[in-house]
Formats: C-alpha cells, structure tokens, sequence
C-alpha cells in the first residue's frame, strides 16, 4: 500500500531535521548536567509526564484525545518502549561517561537502524550508503577514542558507554517501527500518544523508587533541565522525526545523528569547555562527510509481495 503525504519540498523537510538535530544535540549537554540529580527512571518519567501534559492541550484543540484502537496503541507502545529504553541508559550513562562520547555513540544508530530498516520494512540502501555507514561509524569510534588507534584496538569503552550502547540498539528500533506502525494520523497525535504510553512503561519501571524520591530537594536547575528536555528535546523533536520519517525515510532520518558530535563539542565550547584533542577532528569530518552522502541517495522503497 502506498501512502500519500501532504506535499512539501524536500529541502523544507530536511530543515526541520537539521533543527532537530542542533535540539538532540543539547539534550546530552542539559542532560550531563542534571544526570545526578534524580534516578534515572525517576527524571525520564517526570520529562515523559511535562511533555504529554504541555502537547495534550494542543493535541485535544487539533485533532482529538480519543483513545486509539488496540492495533495502534499497541504500535505506539512499541515505539515508546524503544525510547524509554534509550533514554534511560542516556541517563544512567552520562553518570559515567561525557556527552561527547554518548553524542559520537549515537552515530552508530543509523547504521543498526538501516539493518533493522532492512529486516522489517525491506529498505534498500545500496552500496555507496552502506559505506557511508560504515564510515560513519568509523568516525564516530575515531571521536570515542580520540584518535588513539591503542584504545581502539583495547576496545577501551567505560561503564557509561557500555550502558550507553546498549540504548543505541534500542534507539535504532525507533525510526522504522515509525514508518511501519504509521497510517496517516496526524502526526501530533501519534506523537501525543507515544508519550503516553512511554509514561505507562516509565510507571512499572520506577513505581518502587517514586515514594523514595526527596521531590523537596531536587535543584532548580534540575527541574529547568527536565522543563527543556520535554519541550525541546522531546516534544519538538519527536514531531519533526515523526513528521519526517514517513517522507525521507528512517535511515535518512537517523544519519542526522551523524551531526551530534561536532554539535556538542560547538556547544561545549561556547560553554567555555576546552575542545578534545585535534586528533578527534578527522573523526568529525568522516561523519559530516557520511552524512551528506546519506541524504544524496532515494531511499529505495520496500518491495511488497
């Protein structure tokens, strides 16, 4: 079945995920920032709760807070179960780890993402994509070890971006169960009812630790950074990738992340952070360089028997 979208230029599309990009990218600086100040669960919960309750209102105005049917709840569950996955061990890692290291980490999304891409939807990505991929991911291993081809060979990853990794592969589901679970709602309310249902994962798994939690003396600056975290990084950001995928496809979607690392050390810079070694720049060119060969190429479409 094809599915007809609104028309819209191809580049207005990619705008918007380049915001996206610059916004994700500030979500591991805020997120490093506040990694402490609450369990993990506990703060993705609270980010998931601020989020459905600010898009609710917008969403009921819009379209409707009708409860979906059975099959698509269950999709938007299966959705969300990837990114509360993903964005629990984002917290959990950035514990332990920096937020260049998970940002270079990420990269290797939409290469896992392309190979999930590949199985559920039956995504050709072709030869030079595929090498772009790789590269990308080369890059992003080039960043992590800044350069020192000793590391690399150690396989020398820390705690935090052993966890870390671990929600890359759950984070890679995210953009093709998107496409495969969509059927031209609006994408607010898909986006709406992801956050729901998030919210119904992030219950079971922190329930246990909520009356525990000393509300009274979490910081100011922790609250601000959950405020951000759920407006910027996950409301807009969830609408644009929604918005997004059905139009230019997952693995285009997810080479974006290739922008993150030279994102963040921008960001860490201007927050008067001394820059990683110049070695760690070629890393940067590789996957700035995947990325423009990523969104050169059509996504070719899956073929239906």
């Amino acid at each position: 079945m094809t599915i007809d979208h609104p028309p819209m230029p191809l580049w207005r599309v990619h705008a918007l995920m380049v915001l996206a990009a610059i916004l994700v990218s500030t979500s591991f600086v805020v997120g490093k920032g506040i990694a402490d100040g609450l369990d993990p669960a506990v703060l993705t919960l609270v980010r998931f709760v601020i989020a459905a309750l600010l898009f609710a209102p917008y969403v009921h105005r819009s379209h409707s807070l009708a409860l979906p049917s059975w099959p698509r709840l269950r999709g938007y569950g299966a959705i969300s179960l990837m990114l509360v996955i993903f964005f629990w061990c984002m917290f959990a890692s950035l514990r332990y780890t920096s937020a260049l290291n998970t940002s270079a980490l990420f990269t290797l999304v939409p290469g896992i993402s392309g190979v999930y891409g590949a199985v559920l939807l039956r995504e050709r990505l072709g030869i030079p994509r595929l090498l772009a991929l790789l590269f990308g991911m080369v890059g992003a291993l080039w960043i992590i070890f800044r350069g020192d081809y000793h590391l690399l060979l150690a396989l020398a990853f820390n705690r935090g971006d052993l966890i870390f990794l671990a929600g890359c592969f759950a984070m890679a589901f995210y953009t093709p169960l998107v496409k495969l679970f969509y059927r031209q709602e609006p994408m607010a309310v898909m986006t709406f009812w992801v956050l729901v249902t998030g919210v119904g994962w992030l219950l079971m798994l922190s329930a246990p630790r909520l009356a525990a939690v000393p509300w009274r003396q979490v910081a100011p600056t922790v609250w601000a950074g959950i405020a951000y975290l759920a407006i910027f990084s996950t409301i807009i950001t969830f609408f644009l990738t929604h918005f997004a995928t059905p139009r230019i496809g997952s693995t285009r979607v997810m080479a974006y992340s290739y922008f993150y690392p030279a994102l963040v050390l921008g960001l860490n810079w201007l927050l008067g952070q001394d820059l990683p070694p110049l070695l760690t720049l070629p890393g940067v060119i590789i996957v700035l360089l995947a990325t423009v060969v990523l969104q050169r190429g059509v996504e070719l479409p899956a073929e239906h028997g």
